[in-house]
Order: structure tokens, then C-alpha cells, then sequence
């Protein structure tokens, strides 16, 4: 079986939110005209209380984009964004959640970042989304979204490291650095994952 998982397809991640990602409304229109073509079809959601330790604001004298120690994590400090019960975190008005069967919750815990759909940061807890797939006898993800230099990829690497056989859709992907989203593409490679186009599948 084959599940797409979209990644993070919120109103912050969107160009005007608050930690918007270059061009992500683009990403859109795709994840609706792929999403019949799979079997199982789930999203993430970042979903932050507002004292969240991930947001600068929380940091006295800190500014947006500095790295500190998060109980021992490399964390950087971003905008407020996606904070629970919030008009930004909601999903883009214009995705289309009619096939999506279940949502996975993350960044819920105010002393951790959560990028991958599947863990928190420090690999600490689960978010039950790769027994959920299990559960539904998938084999192969196909992931698209935002951004892809961090919560894309990071769920693409646990993905494979939980032994999932692991696609990256390139072209359903807008990322904060394009830069470093190449890294990612190479260390996804690297591990056994996949990089492909759309059309593969359309």
C-alpha cells in the first residue's frame, strides 16, 4: 500500500504567515490532484502551544534565526507560528482534506521542537504515525509539503530509518533555504530514499 503524507500545508508556512516559505501555495493545486492516486492519504500539523521554547519571543534578548541549546538540542528560534487554535494554524483554505484520513499533531510539547511527522526532535516520543501506516499495511510514502529543508525532510529521514520505502516528491516541495534543501535531497539519497517528479505518477 501506498500513503502521500502532507507536510505542515498551513496558513503560517504560506506566503503573508508568519514563518512563510517561498512560493509554498504553490505546492497546493499538486497535493489535491495527487492525493486519488493513493491508497492512504494522512497530513502533519505543527500545532504549538503559545509559550512554545522553539519561539525567539520566548527568549529574552534572542532574535529570530539564532541557534541555542533546547535541553540539550541544537534548536533555532523562529517567529511565533502555528500556535494551537490559531487562524495560522490552520490548513490552506484551498487544500483539499476530503481523502486525508487522519492528522498528526506535532510541536505539542513546549520543551522541544517537533520537525518530523514522525518524532520530536530528540527522537523522545511518537507521534503513532508510522504505527498508524503499519496499521493500513503501507509500504511506501510518498511525502510533499513544507518546508523541505526541515520538517520534509526530517520526516523523509525517519521515515527511512523506520524502514518505510521512502519517496520525495520534488516538485510538491518549497523549502526556506533551496540551498540546503539540495543537501537534504542528497542525504535522502544517500540513506535509500527516492527523489522523483509528479509526472512519474500522474
Amino acid at each position: 500500500m501506498r500513503a502521500l503524507l502532507l507536510i505542515d500545508i498551513q496558513n503560517d508556512f504560506i506566503p503573508g504567515g508568519a514563518l512563510a516559505v517561498p512560493e509554498g501555495d504553490l505546492v497546493v493545486p499538486l497535493a489535491n490532484q495527487l492525493q486519488p492516486l493513493f491508497d492512504v492519504v494522512v497530513a502533519t500539523q505543527d500545532w504549538h502551544p503559545p509559550h512554545h521554547k522553539s519561539f525567539a519571543s520566548n527568549h529574552a534578548g534572542k532574535t529570530v534565526f539564532e541557534k541555542i541549546d533546547l535541553n540539550g538540542l541544537e534548536q533555532v528560534l523562529w517567529p511565533d507560528h502555528c500556535v494551537h487554535g490559531t487562524a495560522g494554524a490552520n490548513f490552506f483554505e484551498v487544500l483539499n482534506l476530503n481523502k486525508v484520513e487522519a492528522i498528526f499533531r506535532k510541536g505539542t510539547d513546549s520543551e522541544i521542537d517537533s520537525y518530523s511527522g514522525f518524532f520530536d526532535n530528540g527522537h523522545r516520543k511518537t507521534t503513532a504515525l508510522a504505527d498508524y501506516l503499519r496499521g493500513k499495511q503501507v509500504s511506501q510514502v510518498y511525502i510533499m509539503g513544507l518546508a523541505g529543508d526541515y520538517c520534509v525532510y526530517y520526516t523523509a529521514k525517519d521515515a527511512l530509518a523506520l524502514e518505510f520505502q521512502t519517496f520525495l516528491i520534488e516538485d510538491g516541495i518549497k523549502s526556506i533555504n533551496p540551498d540546503e534543501f539540495e543537501k537534504a535531497k542528497s542525504d535522502i539519497l544517500n540513506l535509500g530514499g527516492q527523489v522523483i517528479h509528479s509526472q512519474s505518477l500522474l
